[in-house]
């Protein structure tokens, strides 16, 4: 890999976790980091202030376990994927941003605080998701059971468009059942990751 380091020997290395995507650090490499985290596969950085390579987690434990490692068009920056154990910052947050490094799927995230915060409201009046889970968790479910069977109808079809209406409506849906089961998307996945292995 070639790898343009400026004036100082030093090279912007960009910290994003594997699984969540999301951003969490920002550190500096050497060629004698890059080539450590290479060698031990957990990442270790060039550390201005105290002048010395300084491998993250190596006080806290909360180590950066090397996924890949990847320079951009002009190879003066790289993005570092990982596995981190435990929290990135010296903070205790996820991240340097005083984030937490929580999966997120995107829309859908959005979707399910959503459908939450009218279920929490309860004004039947103005939301069909309050409205709908005033009814109980068995009219939920039929819901979802009758959105299956409409998105398998036109599956048969081939009318694409009335398919994707479908599709959105029963995925409405199954986030409305969730959330009448005290489930979210990250229960789903957790599951579908435990028979991945």
């Amino acid at each position: 890999m070639t790898i343009k380091y400026d004036a100082q020997g030093l090279v912007p290395a960009i910290i994003q976790d594997a699984t969540t995507s999301k951003v969490l650090m920002l550190g500096y490499m050497n060629e004698e980091a890059y080539k450590k985290t290479v060698d031990t596969k957990q990442v270790t950085f060039f550390s201005r202030s105290k002048q010395r390579l300084w491998t993250k987690g190596e006080e806290s434990g909360n180590v950066l376990n090397l996924v890949s490692i990847k320079n951009d068009c002009d190879n003066d920056s790289l993005l570092i994927q990982v596995h981190p154990a435990g929290p990135t910052c010296h903070k205790g947050t996820g991240n340097c941003w005083g984030e937490e490094n929580n999966s997120t799927y995107g829309f859908f995230s959005n979707l399910e605080d959503v459908i939450a915060e009218r279920v929490a409201n309860k004004d039947t009046n103005k939301s069909y998701v309050a409205s709908l889970f005033s009814k109980g968790i068995n009219k939920v479910a039929q819901k979802v059971g009758e959105e299956a069977v409409e998105t398998v109808i036109e599956a048969m079809d081939n009318n694409d468009e009335l398919f994707l209406y479908e599709s959105a409506d029963l995925l409405f849906h199954y986030l409305m059942l969730l959330q009448a089961k005290g489930f979210t998307l990250k229960d789903i996945e957790a599951e579908l990751k435990g028979r991945h292995k």
